[in-house]
């Protein structure tokens, strides 16, 4: 079998023949649902022998990826604008209220979101290959294994929401902010058991193109989010209560609307129902969601610092406020990446399961290329609005003009971002959450880190100086990244996929060859 560090430009046409062969005798379960069209039901790609076969190869991939990135674009944006609705409508309250949702929703549910995405991430890694390998029965399970987990976690986080005012006193922040945000904490205790249940669901449906369905639900949420937003911060006058009431309520309306669309039947053989197998190797699941809870918190927590940072310099209510829209705009902005991040994580897993190493190469090269563009699109028309955007989140004109001032810093942050949560959605969908930690720590936090802080108050650059130095961090962390996806061995990944759906539930080699024999 040739190796996956050769060039996909091949003349070898035997070992092709070859490959195929091996790839039709191996004793995986195919299935033929429509979920599967772009999948198992279909070959790995063959060489790429001419710039033409390129292009055509292309956009053939470019139309799995987007059956798969568009809906998942689409529920990004959704759910992240679920709070960035709540804090624009925050924002005509007051400073000291939106700096008390900026700092709770970046430190404390910041914290809290990283550990709770990142755990559920293994399930992406396992429903994916499991699926692309068509081990179906599996997927409620381990759905059921990671609701056990990322509940009991957030029982311990809990913790975190109760003590949230002496916290961020300890760390610094104004008595002011600190109070508020820690009596806010506390209303949302809610949203911490909703990312509890609605991660793993999420997971569990992507990896069987499900897609469709978490976009309209996620859809009809934002739509009523935005109304009784309205309605109870600022019709009634009800402020930090009101937005706690109405973001906790339109994370339940989606779990409880999810959970149903599963009940209901519609996954098929990935559904079974409840099992007490849920609860069997919970310690080695445990191990497995640790590794991808450190490799994403590490990023989640990174920018989330920003805002810590800022509430540190003098002014630190306008220098919050400011960094904060710049973060909300960037979040919006990166949902393309982060929707190109689920779909790449699908299909490297789907065909990495059903041992398609060059398809699963190829998707790579696909979903960074189309999400760099992207990302140079959304630039440019930042820029020509830089003008404008700043009002519509707050109407302080000290706030408006750090914005106007931090937009250089927030388009060239909107590029790189734009192509590291693909990279990073390579490393779910082949289960290298472990090595990607490892980057995440010396990339950001033994260099991004340091550089900021010494751009930000050694040498006085502000809140500027301390996004810059962290963004350098970022640009080295993608770069490594780039790296190692360029150097991996697709054929060694594949059968390590194979080996990983063996270990977590797949079948054994004596039930493989009753099948076979059957």
């Amino acid at each position: 079998m040739e190796s996956g560090n050769q060039p996909l430009l091949s003349s070898s046409r035997e070992v092709d023949q070859e490959q195929e062969r091996q790839l039709q005798s191996l004793p995986v379960a195919r299935h033929t649902s429509s979920a599967a069209t772009f999948n198992a039901d279909a070959a790995d790609i063959p060489p790429i022998k001419s710039p033409v076969n390129f292009y055509r190869a292309f956009l053939t991939e470019s139309k799995k990826l987007w059956y798969l990135a568009g809906p998942a674009i689409f529920t990004s944006i959704c759910q992240y604008s679920l709070g960035a609705i709540t804090q624009v409508f925050l924002g005509q309250v007051g400073t000291l209220e939106l700096a008390a949702f900026s700092i709770e929703n970046s430190v404390i549910a910041g914290f809290s979101l990283g550990i709770m995405l990142g755990m559920g991430s293994a399930l992406e890694t396992l429903c994916g290959q499991a699926f692309g390998a068509g081990q179906i029965d599996m997927l409620g399970i381990y759905m059921q294994r990671s609701w056990v987990i990322l509940t009991t976690t957030g029982l311990f986080l809990s913790l975190l929401y109760f003590f949230a005012a002496p916290l961020l006193k300890l760390i610094g922040q104004t008595e002011a902010i600190s109070d508020a945000a820690g009596v806010f904490a506390l209303y949302m205790l809610p949203q911490l058991f909703a990312y509890a249940l609605n991660f793993p669901m999420v997971k569990f449906l992507q990896s069987q193109s499900k897609i469709f369905v978490i976009a309209l639900i996620a859809a009809v949420s934002l739509v009523l989010h935005t109304l009784f937003s309205w309605l109870l911060i600022l019709k009634l006058g009800w402020g930090l209560v009101g937005a706690a009431v109405v973001l906790n309520s339109s994370w339940w309306f989606v779990v409880i609307v999810q959970l149903l669309y599963i009940l209901s039947g519609s996954c098929g053989r990935a559904w079974s129902g409840f099992s007490l197998k849920a609860f069997h190797n919970l310690w080695g699941f445990v191990r497995l969601s640790l590794a991808s809870a450190v490799m994403l918190c590490l990023e989640v927590w990174y920018f989330m610092a920003l805002i810590l940072f800022a509430g540190y310099l003098q002014n630190a209510e306008v220098s919050v406020d400011a960094l904060s829209i710049c973060m909300n705009i960037l979040g919006w902005t990166i949902m393309e990446a982060l929707g190109m991040n689920a779909a790449i994580s699908v299909r490297v897993s789907n065909e990495l399961g059903a041992s398609h190493p060059r398809t699963a190469k190829f998707s790579v090269v696909v979903a960074v290329v189309t999400s760099f563009l992207i990302g140079i699109i959304i630039s440019v028309i930042l820029i020509l609005a830089r003008n404008v955007y700043p009002s519509l989140f707050s109407s302080d004109a000290s706030v408006e003009t750090l914005v106007k001032e931090l937009t250089p810093v927030l388009v060239l942050c909107i590029v790189v971002n734009n192509v590291q949560p693909v990279l990073s959605g390579v490393a779910i969908g082949a289960g290298w959450q472990g090595i990607v930690a490892y980057v995440n720590i010396a990339c950001y936090y033994v260099f991004g880190f340091p550089l900021g802080l010494i751009l930000g108050y050694k040498l006085d650059w502000g809140v500027t100086g301390i996004w810059y130095g962290m963004m350098t961090g970022t640009i080295v962390q993608t770069g490594v990244l780039f790296i190692i996806v360029y150097r991996t061995n697709w054929n060694k990944e594949a059968s390590i996929a194979e080996d990983r759906i063996r270990k977590w539930g797949g079948p054994k080699e004596s039930d493989v060859e009753k099948t076979n024999e059957s």
